[in-house]
């Protein structure tokens, strides 16, 4: 099996790198290679390729950011994405791409469901919103795979700023109002290996798909269970989201209905509490 990978440098892309199967060869973009914000580029780029399958593991993922400039987002998250699935459908290519829980406007108790309408409440859903809408109707078989709150050994994420907020700080006010699957990178990675090997030989499974760890859990109390893995003596606040105003409106409800993807390519809801443990552990923080 022969993949091409848009992301190097990124949660996801470190960790398919790690996890592809010795059988398998990857060729991994970093964006001296593959510039997003040159969506054409990333089209011609597909259509010379030696690949079966085509990943895009790369996005503009500082929603703060995508809120100060969307037009620039926009590029990045839906133009890219757009071009990269149009060149792969001309090639009769599976293409899949890593989508957000940010498409939803939060709202009720539920968990959502693919066919659920969406409500972006930010710039970066919007974006991400977009981008989904294109690949479907670009004419190739593809999977959009939408997950939550990605932690991982590397790069920025909420499991690493804890970590690093708990060497200097005994005491943290966390949101304990929004609620969601924290997603280990590592999880993502196997999901989207297994659907591409899949996807080559049966393009009806094409489609879009939720995946997201479990238990559904708080942002204060998935705080506690990182600073208790780690042996680190922080109390833990549960504060409202207005108290904690940001320039992006976060959804309150980001559960994710996973039970399609599991039906169909038998992948399970990981449990992001062990993938904490080791996370830590491949972290080698000092308990």
């Amino acid at each position: 099996m022969r993949l091409l990978v848009f992301g190097r440098t990124g949660q996801v892309a470190r960790e398919l790198e790690r996890r592809l199967p010795a059988r398998w060869e990857a060729v991994f973009l970093d964006r001296a290679s593959a510039d997003l914000s040159d969506p054409e580029a990333c089209a011609r780029i597909v259509a010379s390729a030696k690949a079966e399958a085509i990943i895009n593991a790369a996005a503009w993922s500082d929603v703060d950011g995508a809120e100060a400039h969307e037009a620039e987002a926009h590029v990045v998250n839906a133009e890219a994405p757009t071009a990269m699935a149009r060149a792969a459908a001309t090639r009769g290519l599976p293409f899949l791409h890593v989508s957000s829980d940010y498409v939803f406007d939060g709202t009720g108790q539920n968990p959502w469901r693919e066919t659920d309408p969406t409500g972006p409440l930010s710039a970066y859903g919007r974006t991400k919103v977009a981008g989904e809408e294109a690949i479907r109707v670009a004419g190739g078989a593809h999977v959009i795979l939408r997950t939550s709150w990605i932690f991982s050994a590397h790069g920025k994420n909420f499991l690493k700023t804890m970590l690093r907020l708990s060497e200097t700080r005994d005491s943290l006010s966390i949101v304990a109002d929004q609620i969601g699957g924290p997603t280990p990178a590592s999880a993502i990675a196997e999901a989207l290996l297994t659907m591409a090997e899949r996807l080559v030989g049966e393009s009806t499974l094409s489609g879009t798909y939720h995946f997201a760890g479990a238990p559904d859990v708080t942002w204060a109390d998935f705080a506690r269970d990182i600073f208790r893995n780690a042996g680190r003596r922080v109390t833990v606040e549960g504060i409202a989201s207005s108290a904690y105003p940001t320039s992006v409106q976060r959804p309150p409800n980001s559960r994710l209905d996973c039970s399609l993807i599991c039906e169909r390519f038998g992948i399970k809801r990981p449990d992001w509490q062990l993938a904490v443990k080791e996370t830590i552990e491949d972290l080698g923080v000092e308990k």
